[in-house]
């Protein structure tokens, strides 16, 4: 058995703008999804430990089981369908290096404290760890361009061509990281103090990607407001690289105003937001396709944890240390 980890994300700023080429800015986070990769004969089988998903398990083959999770559905056919095409790149690695894996099963155990659907990069970390297991159980050991590059394909596949790199790439890397189109790169960040707000829930990525798409489309000067969200983010990265938090804070706060006008955020969000701003950040946003879910807050963590406990509308908070590892092999 063979086992790896890969962290969740925050975006500081660029979500939803990103797929449409313009630049984002993600920073991996100390909340991980891990998968462990054994083996076994008789057809894929699937557990899921912490994942919202306690005690389920699927088995393929040639049939499935319906698990009984608190979860809706379409969450969990999309965690199904990344652990699937997880497998199918491990598999794909596997032979273009000449290694016979076509009639190989497995049983993937996965355990993350990752929230699904809620901005965090669940999927993302999931994809990362579950491919990189399954490809060292097959005895390749995978480039970490490359698996970056093959858990983007499958994020791509189960979002109907919604996904970017980013957060593939940042669970594999860790950090903070920028990415433009297919550009990708590794950025010198400060150790942030950013504060998490969770409101219990999850967004739907797919379908909110696919209502900023037919805003663009029925309204061209949506794109505008897109473009707006990439010169903001190039304003950005400046502002971090010079660790300026007063300009990091309002710039998120400006980009949750752009989100907002594309109908990505909800009610739990903007009271988070809020409760955030009041608490004495710098700036809040929300994190991911939105819809609700989760919003970062630039501050003093003690003071923003003590401000969200107090807004109804939030279920969690916490502080979300700069992950640096990216991708760890936790069984070396």
């Amino acid at each position: 058995m063979v086992t790896s980890s890969a962290p969740g994300k925050v975006y500081l700023f660029g979500e939803h703008a990103v797929v449409y080429g313009e630049p984002a800015v993600p920073c991996a986070i100390g909340l991980r999804a891990q998968a462990a990769v054994e083996r076994r004969t008789g057809g894929l089988r699937v557990r899921a430990g912490d994942l919202s998903l306690d005690g389920f398990a699927v088995e393929y083959n040639g049939g499935t089981s319906t698990p009984e999770v608190d979860v809706p559905e379409n969450l969990l056919d999309a965690a199904m369908g990344y652990v699937n095409g997880a497998i199918d790149q491990a598999r794909e690695a596997a032979r273009t290096r000449g290694v016979a894996a076509e009639e190989r099963s497995f049983e993937v155990t996965v355990d993350s404290n990752i929230p699904l659907g809620a901005g965090l990069g669940s999927s993302a970390a999931v994809v990362v760890a579950t491919i990189d297991a399954a490809a060292r159980e097959l005895g390749v050991q995978l480039p970490r361009e490359e698996l970056a590059d093959r858990a983007y394909r499958v994020e791509h596949t189960v979002q109907d061509g919604g996904a970017s790199r980013a957060d593939t790439f940042c669970a594999t890397m860790g950090g903070a990281v920028r990415i433009e189109g297919d550009d990708c790169e590794t950025l010198a960040t400060p150790d942030l103090p950013l504060v998490v707000g969770y409101d219990g829930g999850a967004g739907d990525t797919g379908e909110l990607v696919a209502q900023v798409r037919g805003l663009r489309e029925t309204h061209p000067f949506v794109a505008d407001t897109v473009s707006a969200v990439g010169d903001l983010v190039r304003r950005g990265e400046r502002a971090l690289a010079a660790d300026d938090r007063e300009t990091l804070g309002e710039l998120m706060d400006i980009n949750h105003g752009l989100l907002s006008s594309l109908g990505v955020s909800a009610r739990s969000l903007d009271a988070m937001v809020w409760a955030a701003r009041d608490g004495g950040a710098h700036g809040a946003k929300l994190t991911g396709a939105g819809g609700g879910g989760c919003i970062v807050a630039l501050g003093d963590p003690a003071e923003l944890e003590r401000a969200l406990s107090y807004a109804p509308a939030c279920d969690d908070a916490f502080h979300a240390q700069l992950d640096t590892d990216g991708l760890r092999r936790e069984d070396e």
